[in-house]
């Protein structure tokens, strides 16, 4: 360390002016050169950087669903009681959603290439069938014989959406986010939607989500955010040979880094493979997979129905974990709070749930964080500094 001549070791006046000035501007030089090494590379600070995996943000369950219309739910509590129980959700347009401080949204996303496949869905001829009165339309027809991905919950029974298609819901978190430079990074987790529906009437066979389909996906992305606004694989990579090797070795981001752009996720594993084609450790891709950890591809996961304990050790190995604080609305029915605190106590950074602050269940049920912050610090990397950084945004 630096030999810094202290204080009482100045020299006395009997000493003479020259020896004083000499070393007074010794001190400064060397005063001088500390400040330096401080600005330039952090050096003479210990306190480690922030980064956006040691926060924790509450996201909302399928944010796009604008619920059924009472044709809709009748039909529903006719063929599939059991089902419609756990369909009775909606939540408000996502600009609300990120004002009320959500920070993660997800987005169900069916392929429709030509354009039209979701025109025209069954439950409307089951409404008429059952001599009840028409629901309004659940979108606009031109839009839906448009081609590109479209946002709906289930094909031909469940399709109303706060946004539709997917460009618009792009467009409406872009506008939000260029409303609020420097917010908290936004993720948008796309869940891709490829199965059939069975019903006792035909229902519409979603498209595959193949790798031409998933590179459709990233142009539709790139359509809407321009390559700075958002966090990507590469960005996190950097110089290390597989995405997995960079977060065990550095890493996510600093904070400061991610904040006022978005960071896009693949909720289905199952299209992983699809996805990495001809992109080796996401090469060049926009989402980051839902990958099994270790995989050379793995830097966000989810548990979704997993114990405290096996997120706690993927968080703690330094992996981006999304999981889910209540489901199918039971919890929130009885306001039992036990998942929700275990969660929350587990270190998994995107707590998912049908009733984020500001939409409280019937029962008083929520997920919410003191004060109404955005964020929280995560309670498993938890450092003094962060209590004081600014997650209001």
């Amino acid at each position: 360390m630096f030999n810094i001549r202290p204080f009482s070791e100045a020299p006395r006046p009997s000493e003479g002016l020259s020896s004083y000035t000499t070393t007074m501007r010794g001190s400064r030089r060397l005063f001088m050169l500390m400040l330096a090494a401080s600005a330039s590379c952090g050096a003479m600070t210990d306190t480690p950087s922030l980064r956006l995996n040691q926060l924790q943000y509450i996201g909302s369950h399928n944010s796009y669903h604008a619920g059924l219309a009472p044709g809709e739910a009748a039909i529903w509590q006719r063929v599939a009681p059991d089902m419609y129980a756990i369909l009775d959700y909606a939540h408000p347009a996502l600009t609300q959603q990120l004002n009320d401080g959500v920070r993660q949204i997800e987005l169900d996303i069916y392929g429709d290439a030509k354009g039209g496949r979701y025109a025209h869905p069954a439950v409307v001829a089951e409404v008429a069938k059952a001599g009840l009165r028409p629901d309004a339309p659940f979108a606009d027809p031109e839009v839906m014989r448009r081609p590109g991905f479209k946002v709906m919950h289930i094909q031909d029974m469940d399709q109303r959406s706060n946004c539709e298609p997917l460009v618009a819901c792009l467009r409406e978190v872009r506008t939000w986010s260029k409303a609020h430079p420097g917010h908290l990074p936004v993720f948008v987790l796309l869940e891709t939607i490829e199965s059939p529906l069975h019903m006792p009437f035909p229902t519409v066979q979603p498209e595959p989500f193949n790798t031409q389909a998933l590179d459709a996906l990233d142009a539709e992305i790139r359509s809407v955010f321009p390559r700075d606004e958002y966090l990507s694989p590469d960005d996190v990579r950097g110089n290390a040979s597989t995405l997995n090797s960079a977060i065990r070795a550095h890493g996510w981001p600093q904070l400061d880094d991610a904040r006022g752009k978005v960071v896009f996720l693949l909720d289905q594993r199952s299209v992983g493979a699809a996805y990495l084609k001809g992109h080796p450790s996401l090469r060049n891709r926009v989402l980051f997979t839902n990958a099994a950890p270790g995989d050379d591809d793995a830097a966000f996961t989810e548990l979704n129905d997993g114990s405290a304990e096996d997120i706690a050790k993927l968080v703690k190995e330094g992996y981006l974990v999304r999981t889910r604080t209540d489901a199918n609305l039971k919890e929130p029915a009885r306001n039992d709070t036990t998942r929700r605190d275990a969660m929350l106590a587990s270190g998994a950074q995107l707590l998912s749930t049908d009733y984020p602050d500001h939409e409280p269940a019937a029962s008083g049920y929520m997920v919410s964080f003191p004060g109404h912050a955005h964020a929280r610090c995560n309670p498993l990397a938890t450092m003094a500094h962060c209590s004081g950084a600014d997650l209001s945004q």
